[in-house]
This record gives structure tokens, sequence and C-alpha cells, in this order.
């Protein structure tokens, strides 16, 4: 297992991408990582934007210290453009991004690095949909599946899934712990 001594802070919120926070969440699982659902309050249960499945924070964002994680990852969905309003959620993804640990940001999770002001400067993927705002935070579109750059791990949309995957792994798997 890969991933056996790294610490994964999932964050998930209002009308989550099903597939972009399940089956990462599986898949960092089984290369052995220990995951923390965190979101904007610990104890929440919220539903995903299929509408069948769900997922409960078990830790607010303003809990997690960023030096005890190795990661912070953010799935796609109405969630990205709810959490970006919450300044803790803000704070964790830039705290670990500027202690250089992974940053993993699929489909809308854009958004969140957008208003972590992460992404200036950087390559970046997503959702067609987010394209625009993406490159007015200063970063370049790239239209690929799943790339890193620097300790941002981006992925392009659900289809994209098992390539941001491998890239995640293979980030966190040569990150130091």
């Amino acid at each position: 297992m890969k991933l056996e001594d790294k610490r994964i802070a999932m964050l998930v919120g209002p009308g989550f991408e099903d597939l972009e926070f399940w089956a990462v969440y599986m898949r960092m699982k089984e290369e052995g990582a220990q995951i923390d659902v965190v979101g904007m309050d610990a104890g929440v249960e919220y539903t995903g934007k299929s509408g069948g499945l769900t997922a409960e924070t078990e830790l607010a964002a303003e809990e997690i210290d960023p030096a005890a994680v190795d990661a912070v990852l953010v799935p796609g969905g109405w969630t990205p453009d709810k959490i970006r309003r919450d300044q803790s959620v803000l704070d964790l993804v830039r705290d670990v991004y500027e202690d250089d640990k992974i940053v993993g940001l699929i489909c809308h999770a854009g958004l969140v690095g957008i208003s972590a002001g992460i992404v200036e400067g950087s390559n970046a993927t997503g959702s067609l949909g987010i394209k625009d705002d993406l490159i007015n935070a200063g970063a370049t579109w790239v239209d690929k599946p799943a790339f890193r750059d620097g300790n941002i791990v981006w992925g392009r949309v659900v289809e994209d899934i098992p390539d941001y995957c491998r890239v995640l792994v293979d980030a966190l798997a040569e990150h130091p712990a």
C-alpha cells in the first residue's frame, strides 16, 4: 500500500459530486491512507448532488492542523461554491498549499483554489463551467484529464477520476511524510 503513512483531509459539503468524493475516497483508502472527512462543521450529513449518496463530516475545517495532514482533497459538484464561503476551509486549503503539501482539485473544486488564492500562475483544469474563472484568477487552462502542477493535483471531470486518482496516489507516494 503506497499511502499507509499518509493522512488526508477530504472536504465535503452540500451537493457534493458523489463519485468525485466516494470513488476518490475509496481509492485513497485502498492505498492505505487515513482519511478525515472534513466540512464547515463537524457531524453534518450531506447528500450528494445525485440525491442518493451521503457523507458525514467527522471534523470541522478549523479543527484540522495543516501540519498534521499530507493532503487536502476537494470534490466537485455544488460543494465548492458553498464551502469557498467559509474562511476556515480557505485557510486550511491555503495553509496546506503553503506547507508544500498536496491539494487535490477536481471538476468545480478549482473554485475553492481560486478563493484560497492558490491558482494564480499554475496550469489548471476542471469543468468547462469554471474555465473562465480559473483564467481570470491567473491560471493557464489545460484541457487534460489529470495532472500535477507543483503541489496541486488537477482533475477535469467525473470521467477522469481514474486518471486523477493515479496522479494523486503518485504525488502522495513521492511526497515526504
